[in-house]
């Protein structure tokens, strides 16, 4: 029912004395009160602690996935290290194989050269001795001949049977 106040609104009421702001607040109560009783808030603060128990179990990885990427880094950064060390020590290696190649190249230089002067110095002296040799050779040759021609002028056939005869009674 309503009443009238001539012209002004007239707001309904029930049972003449419940208005439109009770019956919100008694419909409100009820909702309230049927959440309470079918345990919404439970279930929206189950809810709320799962997905916090999710974030948190996600930050624990996190931490953990960190605490491996910065061993992994870590250890990365150790191996590059012991990878220059290795380089510098096998460059240091080089070097030092190097040096004792080129040392032992100089000696085997030194050496060789000493051995091929001594060599060409025996071939020199052998040249030398074959023409020495040679040159005898050709003095004797020449000698015989200048003989021969000298014993053709000065002896004949009868001073050659009485040196013939000479030599076998000597005997």
């Amino acid at each position: 029912m309503t009443e009238d106040h001539g012209g002004e609104h007239v707001e309904p009421v029930a049972f003449g004395f419940i208005g439109p702001g009770a019956w919100v607040s008694l419909a409100m109560l009820v909702f309230i009160i049927i959440l309470l009783w079918k345990g919404v808030p439970k279930l929206v603060a189950g809810g709320l602690d799962a997905r916090i128990a999710a974030i948190r179990e996600q930050l624990d990885d996190a931490k953990r996935l960190r605490g491996e990427a910065e061993a992994l880094r870590k250890e990365y950064a150790d191996k590059i290290a012991g990878a220059e060390r290795d380089a510098e020590a096998m460059l240091e290696n080089a070097r030092r194989e190097a040096g004792a190649i080129v040392e032992r190249a100089e000696t085997d230089t030194a050496a060789m050269i000493v051995r091929r002067e001594r060599m060409a110095q025996d071939k020199i002296a052998g040249a030398e001795r074959a023409a020495v040799e040679e040159l005898r050779a050709k003095a004797a040759r020449a000698s015989a001949e200048a003989s021969g021609q000298i014993i053709a002028r000065n002896h004949n056939a009868v001073a050659d049977r009485a040196l013939v005869d000479k030599a076998i009674a000597s005997f």
